[in-house]
């Protein structure tokens, strides 16, 4: 009776290289995952960085704009004014000055036009 088939190492070396080939698929479809996986986080976080720097731009456009804002007003904010004394002070002040003998009647007339001009 002859032999039927590849016989017992024929079929070992089919398995073999079935076996070897299905393993190298599968290594290659997991590479191949692999790296469309880290090239769709890689794209990921390139968004996310742009987004970020988005936000960190408005964030200091708003701050200059805030600064901005508080130059000007500190600008138009009028320089305290020293409060001058009321008319009738200062009067009593002249005269005061005139009775202590400080202003001569010429300078206290004078001095009193001035203020009520």
């Amino acid at each position: 009776m002859g032999r039927r088939g590849p016989g017992l190492v024929g079929a070992m070396a089919t398995t073999a290289v079935v076996a070897g080939t299905a393993t190298a698929v599968s290594h290659g479809m997991n590479n191949r995952a692999a790296a469309k996986e880290q090239e769709a986080y890689a794209e990921q976080a390139a968004i996310q960085g742009q987004a970020d720097i988005q936000d960190m731009q408005a964030q200091m456009a708003a701050m200059q704009a805030q600064q901005a804002q508080a130059a000007i007003q500190a600008q138009a904010a009028p320089a305290p004014v020293a409060a001058a004394p009321d008319l009738m002070t200062q009067l009593q002040k002249l005269a005061q000055l005139k009775e202590a003998g400080a202003l001569t009647e010429e300078e206290y007339a004078a001095a009193k036009a001035k203020l009520l001009a």
